[in-house]
């Protein structure tokens, strides 16, 4: 059952559930917040204290990679960004696993339509954030993504040794492709990239990692 946060218990059940089961203790005095540029920032996920932060910084935007939720952190989160005047986008994007041709260009297509400043979170500002940092340094920016795979480091928390590597996979595979052919990241994203086959040869290379797959367990 959905949440009213009109109603008291479920507004105090909406924080408990921010606070414990979505690990918002963690998060209290850490909000991996980084400036990616062109006035873009990326963050783990926020409470709505760190919401009223945001609009003294003139965010304008606030796009949501963990996509829609009944949860508590979801509600308390969107309710901050209407009472802020903060337009929140719930845009979808996965920590272990492909993503679909289509989810790449619509990422292509929403850097150029939205308002700045923005800003974008997961849960952790690691992995999500991180692959979406690299399509933004590379579409917006014209970074090569040689160059914008930096958002995809351990400075931000990610660690590509887990299933969360399949981030860091894809675009060397795409570079690894475009060093013996010339093309453009979006030429073969639209012309060469296959998920299917892309997360076949991942996995077969891929020996498991037990600090993220059972002590972090990321998204």
């Amino acid at each position: 059952m959905s949440l009213n946060l009109n109603i008291k218990a479920d507004r105090k059940r909406a924080y408990r559930d921010l606070i414990f089961y979505d690990h918002g203790f963690l998060r209290y005095k850490f909000s991996n917040h980084h400036e990616i540029g062109k006035k873009m920032y990326r963050e783990n996920q926020p409470s709505p204290k760190q919401i009223k932060k945001w609009k003294k910084l003139g965010i304008k935007t606030n796009i949501n990679l963990r996509g829609k939720s009944d949860k508590g952190y979801y509600l308390l989160e969107k309710e901050a960004c209407d009472q802020n005047s903060i337009n929140m986008i719930d845009f979808h994007v996965y920590s272990r696993d492909v993503h679909s041709i289509e989810t790449i260009l619509n990422a292509q297509k929403l850097f150029s339509k939205i308002e700045y400043p923005a800003i974008m979170h997961c849960k952790s500002g690691a992995d999500r954030t991180g692959f979406m940092g690299v399509l933004y340094k590379h579409f917006y920016m014209n970074e090569p993504i040689e160059v914008a795979l930096s958002q995809l480091s351990l400075k931000y928390l990610h660690i590509k040794q887990g299933k969360t590597g399949i981030l860091d996979f894809f675009f060397l595979d795409y570079l690894l492709y475009s060093s013996q052919r010339k093309i453009s990241f979006l030429d073969w994203v639209i012309n060469v990239y296959d998920p299917v086959e892309l997360k076949v040869k991942f996995m077969k290379q891929w020996s498991g990692n037990p600090i993220t797959e059972l002590i972090l367990r990321r998204e």
